[in-house]
C-alpha cells in the first residue's frame, strides 16, 4: 500500500495518475474538459462534467495500473483554483455552471470596489489584489443572479466551493464540505495571517458565512471515499491548488526556491518560508501547501494565457493540427520577424492586473507568415513569465539562482531555451513533468505515512535537462524592452 492516486482537475482536462512510493508514474488517464463561452469574456464549466470525468479517469488509472483500491494508500487532489461553484446541500445539484478563473464578468464590480478605496484593506488581509480572477466577486454574482440563491444561502441550503471542495463533496457522498488553505487563500475571503475566513471581508463582498467550507491543512487524513465509487474505500489524504501542489511536487520546500508551471496559464511561485512577503511589484502573496501546524507562504505571479495561446492557434486560427506542431513550425524561422504577440484574451494578470486588456499582434508586415506568428506566440509565454520573475526578484531583493519548470509546455525545448535566455539563469526541467499531480500525491502520502518527511520527498526530485542562457544580457534586455512596448500598446487600446 505505498501507491498514491492523484486527481488533477485542470482547466482544460481532468486527469488521474497513480504514483508509487518512489514518486514514479504507474498509470495515467485523462479526459479533455469541455469549455463554454456563453458571452464575450465569460468562461464556464459544467460541474457535473467535472465530477463525472474526474471519477471516470480515477477509476481508469487504477485499473491501468493493475491495482485495486486496497493497494492505494491515499488519494490526493489538486485543482484549477478560483473557479467558483455553488450547489444544493440536500441534493448535491449545482445551481449554475461553474464560473472559471479566466472569467471576466465581474470586472465592473471589481472596479467599483477599487473606487470605494477598499483594496488596501483586502490586500493587507488576503495578500491579493481585487480582480475578477479571484472567487469572491464570482460567488457574489451567483448569489445575486441565481433566483433565490442569496436567501437559500443564508438559510444554509447552499454550499460554495472551489473545485477541490466540489470533488471532495462528491467523493464522500456529501459528508465533507472542506477546502485547504491554499485554495481558501485564493478567494479574497480568507485572512492568510490568522488562517481563517474573515468576517470583515465576508461583509465587504456580501457573502453569508453559511455557504463556506471548513478550512483544513493541505496534508491530512480527512476521511474515505463513499462506497460504490471504487471496489473499496480510499483514504483522502491531501489537497492543494494546482500551483501550490506543483511547488511542493518540485521540492521547492525552502525559502527562495521557485518554479514556473506552463499550463493553460503560467504560474511562477517562490517559497518565502514562514513569513508572507508583501509585493510592491504587482505580485500576490499566497499560502503555500501546509503540512503541519505552522503556515507557509509564497509569492506568486499569474499569467492568464500561457499554453492556451497554442490551443487558440490550433482551434481558433487552424495554424496547427495539434499542440506539438507549434515547435517545428516556430523553429522553421530564425526569429519572429519583428512580430510581438500579447495574448491578453482574458485580460492581463500580474504584474499589470488589467481585466479590460485584449489580445494584440504588433509588428506585422507583408512578409509575416504563420511561422512568425507561431514563434511570437511561443515567445509571449516566456516574455510574460520573465516579467513575473523580474518582479519577484525586486520584491525579495535576491536574484533567482535557477527556475524549475513543469507543465505541458515545459516539454517544448525552444520555449525553455528562450526562457533561459530572457532570465539569464538556468531553466531546469525535471524528469517528471507532472509535478502538479505529483505534489498532490506527495501531500497524500505524507498524511498516510508513505513518506516520513519532506527530506524523503526531495530526494526523489531529479533533473532531466538544464537550459543554460546562451544570449548576451544586452540582447535579452532589448527583447524585453520590445515586449514592454507591445504591452503598452495593448494597455493603451484597453483604455
Amino acid at each position: 500500500m505505498n501507491c498514491l492516486l492523484a486527481l488533477d482537475q485542470g482547466t482544460t482536462s481532468s486527469r488521474a495518475i497513480v504514483f508509487d512510493g518512489g514518486g514514479r508514474m504507474r498509470a495515467l488517464a485523462q479526459k479533455e474538459l469541455r469549455q463554454h463561452y456563453p458571452r464575450p469574456g465569460w468562461v464556464e464549466h459544467d460541474p457535473l462534467d467535472i465530477w463525472r470525468d474526474q471519477l471516470a479517469v480515477a477509476q481508469e488509472a487504477v485499473a491501468r495500473a493493475g491495482l485495486k483500491a486496497r493497494d492505494i494508500a491515499a488519494l490526493g487532489i489538486t485543482n484549477q483554483r478560483e473557479t467558483t461553484l455553488l450547489w444544493e446541500r440536500s441534493s448535491g445539484k449545482p445551481v449554475h455552471p461553474a464560473i472559471v478563473w479566466q472569467d471576466r464578468r465581474t470586472a465592473e464590480a471589481c472596479a467599483k470596489l477599487k473606487a470605494d478605496g477598499v483594496e488596501a484593506l483586502v490586500r493587507k488581509k488576503t495578500g491579493l489584489v481585487i480582480d475578477p480572477y479571484f472567487s469572491a466577486t464570482k460567488l457574489a454574482w451567483l448569489l445575486d443572479q441565481v433566483p433565490g440563491a442569496r436567501e437559500r444561502a443564508q438559510r444554509g441550503e447552499l454550499a460554495f466551493g472551489t473545485v477541490d471542495s466540489w470533488l471532495v463533496w462528491n467523493l464522500t457522498g456529501g459528508r465533507l464540505h472542506v477546502t485547504d488553505v491554499t485554495n481558501a487563500s485564493r478567494t479574497l475571503l480568507f485572512d492568510i495571517h490568522r488562517g481563517d475566513w474573515d468576517a470583515e471581508l465576508l461583509a465587504l463582498f456580501n457573502i453569508p458565512c453559511e455557504v463556506l467550507p471548513r478550512v483544513v491543512r493541505s496534508s491530512a487524513l480527512l476521511g474515505e471515499t463513499a462506497s460504490g465509487l471504487f471496489d473499496d474505500p480510499i483514504a483522502l489524504g491531501g489537497m492543494a491548488g494546482d500551483q501550490q501542489a506543483a511547488l511542493f511536487g518540485q521540492a521547492c520546500h525552502g525559502e527562495g526556491m521557485a518554479k514556473n508551471t506552463y499550463g493553460t496559464g503560467c504560474f511562477l511561485l517562490m517559497h518565502t518560508g514562514a513569513r508572507p512577503v508583501a509585493s510592491q511589484n504587482g505580485l500576490v502573496t499566497t499560502c503555500a501547501a501546509q503540512t503541519g501546524a505552522d503556515p507557509e507562504y509564497a509569492l506568486e505571479g499569474s499569467v492568464f494565457i500561457g499554453g492556451a495561446v497554442v490551443q487558440w492557434l490550433r482551434d481558433g486560427l487552424g495554424l496547427i493540427r495539434q499542440a506539438a506542431d507549434i515547435e517545428p513550425l516556430a523553429a522553421s524561422v530564425p526569429d519572429a520577424g519583428g512580430v510581438v504577440f500579447v495574448p491578453a484574451f482574458a485580460g492581463l494578470g500580474a504584474p499589470h492586473w488589467n481585466p479590460n486588456a485584449r489580445g494584440t499582434l504588433v509588428g506585422l508586415t507583408r512578409g509575416t507568415g504563420a511561422a512568425h506568428i507561431a514563434r511570437a506566440a511561443l515567445e509571449s509565454i516566456a516574455f510574460q513569465s520573465a516579467e513575473l520573475a523580474l518582479a519577484m526578484q525586486a520584491d525579495c531583493g535576491r536574484p533567482l539562482a535557477e527556475l524549475r519548470v513543469d507543465g505541458g509546455a515545459a516539454a517544448n525545448g525552444l520555449l525553455m531555451q528562450f526562457q533561459a535566455d530572457l532570465l539569464g539563469v538556468p531553466v531546469v526541467r525535471p524528469r517528471i513533468l507532472e509535478t502538479t499531480a505529483l505534489g498532490a500525491a506527495y501531500l497524500a502520502g505524507l498524511a498516510a505515512g508513505v513518506w516520513k518527511n519532506r527530506g524523503e520527498i526531495a530526494a526523489h526530485w531529479a533533473q532531466e535537462q538544464a537550459f543554460a542562457p546562451s544570449q548576451p544580457r544586452a540582447a535579452a534586455e532589448a527583447r524585453l524592452a520590445q515586449w514592454q512596448r507591445a504591452v503598452r500598446c495593448t494597455l493603451t487600446f484597453a483604455e
